[in-house]
This record gives structure tokens, sequence and C-alpha cells, in this order.
């Protein structure tokens, strides 16, 4: 049996065990829920159309994960106006697993969708004059790339920094393409908020860029904020 749902302004077509990604709902990992917005259920080619809404179906479902989606870029250009306008945006979204499509008013059973099967592990004892496996050793750190030959280090190459910004990086004691490229998600929350960025150093990808320009790569094209 399959469904037709609609949920977030779009439409799916779901059948039980199938994993949907919809734009975010409310709810926790293993939590229970339902759809009501059912515009079509079928068995073959034995299908019923809602006007708008199939009376008395439903499907339901269990939410797997919450995440965000993938960065999308927005950009805004006014030819001869100097006008242009760079954005991210991820979007929020909800996996769900769905576990049942009813039909005639009945209601949920409340259980669980079945879990993909893996493969059993065999284990066999070892024999008498095995000892034991010595300890993997710890993997040396990656070790950081060398800058290019003709690397520069400038943090004005970076797209949308100016001497404004550049002062202030001073300020605070960054000086370099090299300290910025080593910067954790902290740094990056903590910098922003201490020189007032709102967000502007995520948002360009400062971090990204700096390793991109240590690397010899031609810097991005500079966009006003």
């Amino acid at each position: 049996m399959f469904a037709v749902i609609k949920t977030g302004g779009k439409q799916y077509k779901v059948a039980a065990n199938d994993l949907v990604r919809v734009e975010k709902l409310a709810g926790e990992a293993g939590d229970a829920i339902t759809f009501e917005n059912v515009l079509m259920v079928g068995t073959g080619a034995d299908v019923t159309l809602g006007a708008p809404l199939v009376s008395g179906a439903l499907v339901a479902g269990e939410v797997v994960e919450q995440f965000r989606d993938k960065k999308v870029i927005i950009f805004k250009k006014k030819r001869r106006q100097g006008y242009r306008r760079k954005n991210g945006h991820r979007q929020e979204l909800t996996l769900v697993r769905i576990t049942e499509i009813l039909t005639g008013g009945a209601k949920p059973s409340g259980k669980k969708a079945a879990a993909p099967k893996k493969a059993a592990k065999t284990e066999t004892a070892p024999a008498a004059d095995d000892k034991p496996a010595a300890k993997a050793e710890a993997k040396p750190a990656k070790a950081e790339p060398a800058p290019a030959a003709d690397f520069k280090d400038d943090v004005k190459l970076i797209g949308g920094v100016g001497p404004a910004l550049e002062k202030k990086l001073a300020a605070a004691g960054i000086t370099s393409l090299t300290q910025i490229a080593k910067w954790t998600k902290a740094d990056v929350a903590k910098f922003d908020e201490e020189l007032d960025f709102k967000g502007r150093i995520e948002r360009d990808e400062w971090v990204e860029q700096a390793k991109e320009l240590i690397a010899g790569k031609p810097p991005r094209a500079k966009v006003d904020q």
C-alpha cells in the first residue's frame, strides 16, 4: 500500500518502512508522529483520491533524526548599480520512517518500524597458544600542508575583509591567514561575538578561504556585505 501525504507545503509518496526527509517537525528521535493530510491512498491499481483529503486516512511514522541540509548560497546582483549580496541558508529537516498507512478511521497501533537487519557476527574461540593482540599504536596527527611557494599571508585577501575589518582583527591579535585557518567552531563563535561580525565569519567561510589561500588557490571574488 502507498499514500501521498502533504507536509511543509510539499507532497511525498510513501509506503511502510520508507525513510522520508521532510521540513522540520517537532519531536526527538524515537517519537511517534502522524500525517493527517493524506491526498491519496492505493494498492496497486486500486487508488482512492481525496477531495482534497482522503476521509479517515492517516499515515503514522517515527522520527529518526533531526538535522540540517547542505548550505545553499543565495547571491543577488544588480547590473551597473554596484549591488551585490551573498547569503547562506541551511534548511532544518526531519528524517521520518513510515510505520503504517491507515484507512477507514483506524488509529495508529504505536508499533515501531522494522529497523534494517544487520548481519550477525560470528565469534571464534582463540587458539590455546594465541596471545592477546597488542594495542594499536595511535596514529600520528596529519601534518598540515605546507604553504604554497608564492603564498602571501594577508588577511585582506579573504573576500569581504578590508582595512576596517583588518584593524578589528589586529586588535584581537589576529594578523595572519594561518591563524584564521586553524580556527575551530568555538573560535569562530568567540570572535564573531567579540568583534560584532554578526555571523559574517561563517557566512563568508573565512576559515575555508584562508585554507585555500594558504594552498595557493586564487582569492575569491570580493562581495559587498
